[in-house]
């Protein structure tokens, strides 16, 4: 594809790159600041394909929906580079970067039946007449609301008018679907419901959806991939296999599955678990490897960090007006993350140090002898084998 050309909105050129379907939705290093110096987002990446499901997931605060709103436009970017479909959308009104909206709430006209509710942004948009009719009634049969057209939304259940909401985004024929937490208002049984039909209309319409919960169940059923998210930070990005079975973090090892991640606390020294009351654990050379290597990469993040810490603050006190409570922010972030260093050093000294050791119930083995009586004894960690 050649390079296009496309006015911002304030009537700059905005160029636009080949579209390369790995990176349909791309948003490098995005950053949210807000005017009290309070981050909400760090410098989050990621990379959609074209028609892929991906699900933001974490607990309330995390930053997901701000993310998401930024993708829409509806907040501005402070820092960093978001491209939909080639093209560097930052400074684009939401109107023109070609998306669709769904929120937790229906907000529909309640004056109007469910054809002018579906139809209504298209109306606005100046669309023929029978353009309209036609959208409408294919939107309507996708999501089964043939029968409902002419009802008003008081006449409908809650699944019936997220329905509604759904197919007011659908007929835009929109390039990306943001949805966010648009099943929170419904009961239990219809969310599961509902579930599987975004899933069903998604992969129907072939689209591309960014969908933001904090219902795990919700992430590990419905997504292509699962972007976690802790305190403004992406703590874990894969498919919900790969999170589930191989999660990077204590985070995520707790946050996501059912059940969750047994972690249990231990003191390591030499390759040797301890659990206290003689019950120790040895570890083979992969475990080993792995808390090695951990602990190496968390070494080169904190750096890494650290040194970005003191480049903001260096920025912001290098300013003739600084913002003195940027710099509080920044002077606790950084007294904080040296604490965390200054920790991991006597783990990179090889002294023995604390770790949660975490087990999922799937990879507990005993290997019984049938010719041996056992004792409760027999049945504590060194008879255990972890796959």
């Amino acid at each position: 594809m050649s390079l296009f050309k496309r006015k911002n909105k304030d009537n700059t050129s905005i160029e636009a790159k080949p579209t390369n379907e790995n990176e349909y939705v791309k948003l490098v290093k995005i950053n949210k600041v807000y005017p009290n110096g309070v981050k909400a987002v760090h410098d989050f990446d990621l990379s959609i394909k074209k028609h892929e499901f991906v699900v933001f997931v974490g607990p309330s605060g995390c930053g997901k929906s701000t993310t998401l709103r930024m993708i829409a436009g509806l907040e501005e970017i402070s820092d960093g580079d978001l491209y939909i479909d080639g093209v560097l959308s930052n400074g684009l009104s939401p109107k023109d970067r070609n998306i669709a909206l769904v929120f937790q709430s229906y907000a529909l006209y309640p004056h109007m039946n469910v054809f002018d509710n579906i139809g209504f942004g298209l109306k606005m948009r100046k669309f023929p007449k029978n353009e309209i009719e036609e959208r409408v009634k294919n939107a309507a049969k996708i999501l089964g609301l043939e029968e409902y057209l002419y009802r008003k939304p008081k006449e409908l259940s809650g699944g019936q008018r997220q329905r509604v909401a759904l197919g007011r985004a659908i007929v835009r024929d929109a390039k990306v679907f943001l949805m966010d937490e648009p099943l929170s208002n419904l009961d239990a049984k219809l969310r599961v419901q509902m579930r599987s039909e975004i899933v069903k209309l998604h992969n129907k319409m072939n689209s591309t959806t960014i969908y933001v919960t904090h219902d795990q169940t919700e992430a590990m059923t419905m997504a292509d991939r699962i972007v976690v998210m802790k305190d403004g930070y992406v703590q874990q990005i894969g498919t919900p296999k790969e999170i589930y079975l191989s999660p990077k973090n204590k985070f995520v090892a707790e946050f996501i599955g059912s059940p969750s991640t047994n972690v249990i606390k231990c003191i390591y020294d030499k390759s040797v678990l301890n659990f206290g009351d003689k019950n120790i654990l040895k570890l083979d050379e992969k475990f080993i490897h792995a808390h090695d290597e951990y602990y190496k990469n968390i070494d080169i993040d904190l750096k890494k960090e650290i040194d970005n810490v003191k480049n903001e603050l260096s920025l912001e006190n290098s300013k003739k007006k600084k913002d003195e409570k940027a710099v509080l922010l920044l002077n606790n972030k950084l007294n904080s993350l040296e604490e965390k260093y200054e920790c991991l050093k006597n783990v990179k000294a090889g002294l023995p140090h604390e770790i949660y050791f975490g087990i999922r119930p799937e990879d507990i083995h005993h290997h019984i002898d049938a010719n041996k009586t056992y004792t409760k004894s027999d049945f504590y960690f060194p008879n255990i084998v972890l796959s």
